[in-house]
């Protein structure tokens, strides 16, 4: 009889695979036309945008989180408009998230059955907010993005002042726990395609309700990786993300995540995230001045 362990490796591959196909097919019409379909030149990606790949993936791989750090950059040097932040994020992580999804959910001991609920749970919640995002208009994406930034550099002072819930040794979730657990992930799910990573918050979420925070990482990873090509069948269908700095995510970021699980392991990340705080602080201020500035005048 095949694991749950297996079956869910096997369907995230299936599913990979399946946004891999109509990513390239989306691509290769976009190819064809000059300019492509969210107004930018058709071109490769660029050596910034492979370097903000690699080094976005490889500290998510540790536990730093990629979609911040990800908009920041994007952000501060206007590599992408605005309005494909939320989608481009989604799009470009998602290959190098679905190696970490299979790394984590091979070596981490948890309980199939919560990470499996914990996953659908995800998904549906990804598949509502993709909906929703992936037809705003600027401005909101502007105010999204600025609140779920400056959320994200909360939860980076949270991590670095000591003040996540420590935990306990259970690996798995069960009665009114497993549906507390289930809404929060759906939840998160949602907020995942405004651009707010889901590692932080999954922490805190698993660590409340009981469970050994390293049985998160799988729960993470896997969520992510599910949700991911779920939300961008959306944003792809819509047009809403930039190709050439969503490739330049998925090329650098995979090789990151290998070298990061399998040779770096760990490192002192403490005085990263109080950089990491600095700049996704200064970037929220930056999203939401913009919304401001862009505000439509109040016709007479």
């Amino acid at each position: 009889m095949l694991s749950i362990r297996f079956c869910l490796l096997a369907l995230l591959a299936i599913v990979t695979a399946f946004f891999a196909w109509r990513w390239g097919k989306d691509m290769v019409k976009d190819a064809r036309k000059t300019p492509d379909s969210t107004g930018q030149p058709v071109r490769r990606p660029t050596i910034p945008e492979l370097l903000i790949g690699f080094v976005t993936n490889f500290f998510d791989t540790l536990g730093i989180g990629s979609y911040a750090p990800t908009t920041s950059f994007f952000k501060l040097f206007k590599i992408v408009p605005d309005e494909y932040i939320p989608g481009t994020l989604n799009v470009g992580h998602t290959v190098p998230t679905f190696l970490e999804a299979v790394i984590f959910i091979t070596i981490v001991e948890i309980e199939m059955k919560t990470l499996a609920l914990m996953i659908l749970a995800s998904v549906l919640g990804a598949w509502l907010g993709a909906g929703i995002v992936a037809s705003w208009e600027r401005r909101k994406i502007q105010i999204g993005m600025g609140i779920a930034l400056l959320a994200a550099a909360i939860f980076f002072l949270m991590k670095n002042l000591g003040l996540f819930p420590s935990g306990s040794d259970a690996l798995g979730l069960s009665g009114v726990f497993l549906v507390v657990g289930l809404v929060g992930n759906f939840i998160l799910g949602a907020l995942m395609t405004l651009g707010i990573g889901a590692y932080a918050p999954c922490m805190i979420l698993t660590s409340l309700l009981g469970m050994n925070p390293r049985a998160a990482f799988p729960i993470i990873m896997g969520s992510c990786a599910f949700l991911m090509p779920t939300a961008n069948v959306r944003f792809i269908a819509k047009k809403r993300y930039s190709p050439g700095p969503s490739l330049g995510l998925a090329i650098g970021g995979a090789p990151a995540v290998i070298i990061a699980a399998y040779l770096v392991k760990s490192l002192p990340l403490t005085a990263i995230r109080w950089l990491v705080i600095l700049v996704v602080t200064y970037t929220a201020a930056a999203m939401l001045r913009s919304a401001k500035t862009e505000l439509p005048a109040i016709k007479e």
